[in-house]
C-alpha cells in the first residue's frame, strides 16, 4: 500500500514538472460579437425617443373601441413622416399608405388596446388610468399583453422605411387596429372596407411579445400559430322548489355539473389527440340562497381549436351534450338548455409554411443564428389572421419577439422563479429589447418583400 502511495506521489511529481515545462495551450479566441446591422446602429440612437413613447402609451392606455387618443396621437406622428394618414377606420382605426411606384403591397398591423386589469408592476411609469367596459364595469386599465410595445415598434418600423424609400419599391399600408383583445377590431377595418378604400395587400406582418421567450429572442411558428377562440354560453333550465323537498323541482345546479362534467369527454374522448383542442368552463352561476333550488343555471365556456372542422365539431359536440344531459335528467322539451356562441369570435391565425420558413431564414441570416427559433402553437387567440382570411392569396407571417429578462429566464429554468404571462398584471417586458428586435425585424421583412427587383 505504500509503494504504491509512493508511486503515485512520484507520478504526480513528474506530471507536474511536465506541466510546468509544456507551455499552455493558447485560449480559443472569444466568439466574435454580433456585427451591428445599419438598421440596428439607426434604432439604437432612436431608443431614447422611443422609450418616452413607449412611457406614454404604457402610462396611457385605452380599452378595446376607446382607443381615440392613442390613435390620434400616432396618426400625428405618421403624417410626419408624410404618409397619407385616414383615421376614424373601423372605429378608431388608423390607416397609413405610403406608395413609392409599381411593386408588392405590404399590410404592416400593429394593434392599440389595452385590457380591463389593474397594474401591479410597480412601474414608475405604470397606468393609473380607470375607465368603464362596454358592460359599465368600472375597472383599472393596463397594457397587459404588450401592445405598447407594438405601438412603439411600428412606429419606429414606420420611420425607417420612410427614410429608406430608395431601398424599396411598392406599396406601404401601415395600419394601427382597434379592439384586439375583444376580437372585434380586425373585422371592423374590414368590413368599413379596408380592403377596398385602400390598396388590397399582397403581404401582411406583424408581431407579437412573448412572456415564455428571453428578450430579444424571434419565435415563428408555420402553419397554425394561434388558436380559434369561442366564448360560448350555456342557460340550463330546471324547475325550482325549496331545497327540503328535491323530488319536487328538476334541479338545474345538479344538471349543469353533469353537463360540465361530460363536456370534458369532448376533448379526452373524441378529439383526435394529434389535433389539439380546449373545452373550458369558466364560470357557473345558478342560485341565492342555501335552501332554495333555482329555476335555472348559467355556464359560461372558453372554446380553443386550430381548424373549421374542429371548431364545427366541438361547438356541435357542446350542443349535443346539453341536449343530451337535459333529457337523462327528465327535463322537458320546451325548457332544454340553451347554448349560444358568443359573436366575437377570433378565427385561427395561420402562417403559410413556405413563406414563414422564407421569412425565418431572412431574419436568421440577419440576427444570430441562435436567435431566431421555430416555437410551437398556442391556445391563445389573436385577430391578425382575420386579414389572411379575407383574401388567401396574401402572404401572412406574425412572428414572437421575447420580452422576458435574462436573468428572470435562467431562474425560472432553475425553478426559482414563476414568469407572469401576458395579461397578468405583473407582466412588464424588457420593453427596450421588444422594441428594437421587432424594429429591426419588421424592417428587413418589408425591405425584402418590397425589395425593387
Amino acid at each position: 500500500m505504500r509503494h504504491m502511495l509512493t508511486a503515485v506521489l512520484a507520478a504526480v511529481s513528474l506530471s507536474s514538472i511536465a506541466s510546468a515545462q509544456t507551455p499552455p495551450s493558447p485560449a480559443a479566441p472569444p466568439a466574435p460579437a454580433p456585427r451591428q446591422s445599419e438598421i440596428g446602429a439607426a434604432i439604437a440612437g432612436d431608443m431614447d425617443d422611443l422609450m418616452t413613447l413607449y412611457r406614454d402609451l404604457h402610462a396611457n392606455p385605452e380599452l378595446s373601441g376607446q382607443e381615440s387618443e392613442t390613435g390620434v396621437k400616432l396618426a400625428k406622428r405618421l403624417k410626419t413622416m408624410k404618409f397619407d394618414v385616414t383615421e376614424k377606420v373601423g372605429g378608431t382605426g388608423v390607416v397609413a399608405v405610403m406608395k413609392n411606384g409599381s411593386g408588392p403591397v405590404l399590410l404592416i398591423r400593429a394593434d392599440m388596446d389595452g385590457l380591463p386589469v389593474t397594474e401591479q408592476t410597480g412601474l414608475p411609469f405604470a397606468s393609473k388610468v380607470r375607465a368603464k367596459t362596454a358592460e359599465g364595469v368600472d375597472t383599472g386599465v393596463m397594457h397587459a399583453c404588450g401592445h405598447d410595445t407594438h405601438m412603439t415598434a411600428f412606429i419606429e418600423t414606420a420611420k425607417l422605411l420612410s427614410a429608406r424609400k430608395d431601398q424599396w419599391k411598392g406599396t406601404l399600408v401601415m395600419i394601427l387596429q382597434p379592439a384586439e383583445e375583444t376580437g372585434k377590431g380586425a373585422r371592423a377595418m374590414l368590413e368599413d372596407g379596408l380592403y377596398n378604400r385602400f390598396p388590397r395587400p399582397t403581404h401582411a406582418i406583424a408581431f407579437h411579445d412573448a412572456a415564455n421567450l428571453e428578450a430579444g429572442k424571434i419565435g415563428y411558428t408555420p402553419g397554425y400559430a394561434l388558436a380559434n377562440v369561442d366564448s360560448v354560453d350555456i342557460v340550463v333550465k330546471g324547475i325550482g322548489g325549496h331545497g327540503a323537498y328535491p323530488q319536487a323541482t328538476k334541479d338545474p345546479i345538479v344538471l349543469g355539473a353533469r353537463i360540465v362534467t361530460t363536456l370534458q369527454t369532448l376533448v379526452s374522448r373524441e378529439q383526435d389527440p394529434q389535433d389539439p383542442a380546449v373545452v373550458t368552463v369558466g364560470s357557473f352561476q345558478s342560485g341565492t340562497k342555501h335552501n332554495i333550488i333555482p329555476d335555472e343555471a348559467k355556464l359560461q365556456l372558453t372554446v380553443r381549436s386550430y381548424s373549421d372542422e374542429t371548431r364545427a365539431k366541438l361547438i356541435k359536440g357542446i350542443e349535443r351534450i346539453a341536449r343530451g344531459e337535459a333529457i337523462a335528467a327528465g327535463i322537458s322539451e320546451d325548457r332544454m338548455p340553451v347554448v349560444s356562441v358568443k359573436d366575437e369570435f377570433t378565427p385561427s391565425t395561420y402562417n403559410p409554411p413556405e413563406f414563414a420558413e422564407q421569412m425565418a431564414t431572412l431574419l436568421r441570416g440577419h440576427f444570430a443564428q441562435d436567435q431566431v427559433v421555430k416555437t410551437p402553437p398556442v391556445m391563445g387567440g389573436e385577430d391578425f389572421g382575420r386579414y389572411y382570411r379575407a383574401d388567401k392569396n396574401i402572404n401572412s407571417f406574425i412572428f414572437w419577439v421575447g420580452g422576458v429578462p435574462a436573468d428572470q429566464m435562467a431562474k425560472a429554468a432553475a425553478g426559482q422563479l414563476s414568469l407572469p404571462s401576458l395579461h397578468s398584471p405583473f407582466w412588464a417586458p424588457e420593453a427596450d429589447k421588444v422594441v428594437a428586435t421587432a424594429s429591426e425585424a419588421l424592417t428587413v421583412l418589408a425591405l425584402d418583400i418590397l425589395k425593387r427587383d
